[in-house]
């Protein structure tokens, strides 16, 4: 099949590279990522000046915008027919768990990937560095072969996470939900030489709720972790009992 591979840590990142070697021996595989990191971009599109493609090499596009940019550009314009049949996005250098999705850029690939209407997927290594891309690249592998042939729900894209284990070390992999992270202190608050004070989002300390089935559950122990997202944020509960108000 033909995959559109993108990602949030920029075209040249290692991790991009392992997935597109663990597929292409066996996928017509494209790769459209952004031309440097764009991590914490979530579902951002830009709308408010040109956008600049770069041909890296046969089937390597970079583009100067977010990961949403690059899978809404590749599927609407720049990529000739046959139009992709998956997109795939990762492998991330870092985990992407809990409420850290709305944030990823590389969750936020496969979340546009799935508005074009095609499955997608997002892979994340759960590690801080050196990392070992190897085990994530070889899961994903499987998983698209997997989502070929059986798809995936409407509007439902896979997050996976793999832990930075060798591939021996895994303990098996769990469907999962979405956790919940409680994050720490992130703003460090300095003064530049003028004497302005400035604001540097970092990235903190977390904490997450155990709740056995979640991604953070599973990557904590050892596991592979495949979370299905819906595209459909609605609450019912709420939309149940907010349509009991007189309003």
């Amino acid at each position: 099949m033909r995959i559109l591979l993108s990602n949030d840590d920029g075209i040249y990142s290692d991790g991009l590279k392992a997935l597109h070697e663990a597929l292409r021996g066996e996928h017509d595989v494209v790769v459209v990522a952004p031309d440097r990191e764009r991590s914490a971009a979530s579902h951002s599109l830009t709308l408010h000046r040109p956008l600049r493609i770069n041909e890296i090499s046969e089937g390597w596009f970079s583009i100067d915008g977010t990961p949403t940019d690059c899978i809404h550009i590749a599927l609407n314009g720049l990529l000739p027919e046959p139009r992709p049949e998956m997109v795939v996005a990762g492998i991330n250098m870092g985990g992407n768990l809990g409420d850290d999705v709305t944030y990823s850029g590389t969750v936020a690939a496969a979340i546009e990937g799935t508005l074009q209407g095609l499955p997608s997927i997002a892979v994340s290594l759960v590690s801080r560095g050196p990392f070992e891309f190897g085990p994530a690249a070889e899961f994903a592998a499987r998983l698209v072969k997997q989502v070929a042939d059986r798809g995936l729900p409407e509007d439902t894209l896979l997050n996976v996470n793999v832990p930075d284990l060798p591939a021996g070390g895994m303990r098996g992999i769990q469907i999962t939900r979405q956790g919940k992270t409680i994050y720490g202190e992130a703003i460090v608050e300095k003064v530049d030489p003028r004497g302005q004070t400035y604001f540097w989002v970092g990235s903190g300390n977390t904490e997450w709720i155990r709740r056995g089935d979640t991604d953070l559950d599973a990557v904590h122990e050892g596991k592979i972790s495949v979370t299905p997202l819906h595209l459909n944020m609605t609450n019912e509960t709420a939309y149940q009992e907010l349509s009991g108000w007189s309003i």
